[in-house]
């Protein structure tokens, strides 16, 4: 019996092997198309795309679509597509990691904040007034990750309630993440980041808010202040730029952001316009575009890390906290 359950395991294993072999290549050499892949129980981020197209997740249901380089960052701004991440390596280094913390010892406690969504709080043990930071996760949920980054944040001197937006759920792989998505209510979001604020100014005495977060994350970060909600500093790591200057007009605060020009979820020509319609409003900005970097650069699970501008961009992050927030 055993044998038999051996062999058995080693058939699917060869049958999954050439499945995707099958997907990628088959004998007229022409590609299945991604639904066709996808209905092979294919990982969405393993889905290849004929040349010249690229891999993006219908935000409507979920499914991949393969589309002209031209046409991705304009469906993702529009909320037609999401960009597909590589899996999230749960056990592997974190940004933290490279970074020196600040001078202070810090303390942390899990908070009930909003619902049924528990954040993750850090703040210095010496007592004092310290500035309030909502810190927002990539689509992969409130992971070790995000808490690593709420810790080294907090250990400059701020109040960090990272925040969760998934209700206690966390991905790590892209499927995971997509169905987290299709479930994603946008409204709810901005509740749940109102409630955040409220915890840090109610509770803990933040007499300033900042918000920061990365893709996803740095979407809603910008969302947030567009919704009409007033804080003291908006950050964004490649969140998605808005070209739309009546919506941009409400923010009255400095915005810091960071791309790379080789982002495939927003393109160089909309990072600029973002950028120069910031410019045109009079909101003080620093825009950063790094030369030769893709998207999700500072995640140090993805294929397009880049340490160095990673670091770069966390140094002039806690500068521009420091200088807005205190």
């Amino acid at each position: 019996m055993h044998k038999k359950l051996v062999v058995f395991l080693l058939i699917i294993v060869l049958i999954s092997s050439y499945t995707i072999q099958y997907a990628n290549s088959s004998n007229s050499g022409k590609i299945l198309s991604p639904l066709q892949q996808s209905k092979m129980h294919i990982s969405i981020n393993q889905i290849i795309c004929p040349d010249n197209l690229l891999l993006v997740m219908k935000k409507s249901d979920g499914s991949p679509a393969c589309v002209k380089e031209s046409s991705e960052s304009i469906l993702i701004e529009r909320g037609w597509a999401l960009h597909v991440l590589p899996d999230y390596t749960a056990g592997g280094a974190k940004n933290s990691d490279m970074f020196y913390g600040g001078p202070l010892e810090i303390k942390t406690v899990p908070v009930n904040y909003f619902e049924n969504s528990t954040g993750y709080l850090a703040e210095p043990t010496q007592n004092g007034n310290y500035p309030g930071i909502i810190m927002i996760h990539e689509w992969w949920g409130l992971n070790d990750n995000i808490k690593s980054m709420a810790r080294g944040l907090a250990s400059h001197g701020y109040i960090v309630l990272a925040a969760d937006l998934y209700a206690g759920q966390v991905a790590t792989t892209s499927d995971g993440a997509r169905k987290l998505l299709l479930t994603f209510d946008e409204q709810r979001a901005m509740q749940n980041i109102g409630a955040a604020e409220y915890t840090l100014k109610q509770k803990y005495n933040a007499s300033k808010i900042g918000t920061i977060g990365w893709c996803f994350g740095g979407s809603q970060s910008l969302n947030y202040a567009l919704s009409g909600n007033k804080v003291d500093a908006t950050v964004l790591y490649y969140g998605q730029p808005v070209t739309n200057t009546t919506a941009l007009s409400v923010i009255k605060w400095p915005v810091l952001g960071f791309y790379g020009d080789k982002d495939q979820s927003n393109s160089l020509d909309k990072i600029k316009e973002f950028k120069s319609d910031l410019d045109s409003l009079g909101i003080q900005n620093e825009i950063y575009i790094y030369p030769g970097i893709g998207h999700a650069f500072a995640n140090p699970s993805g294929a397009t890390y880049a340490p160095k501008e990673t670091i770069d961009a966390w140094n002039k992050t806690v500068s521009f906290f420091e200088k807005n927030l205190k």
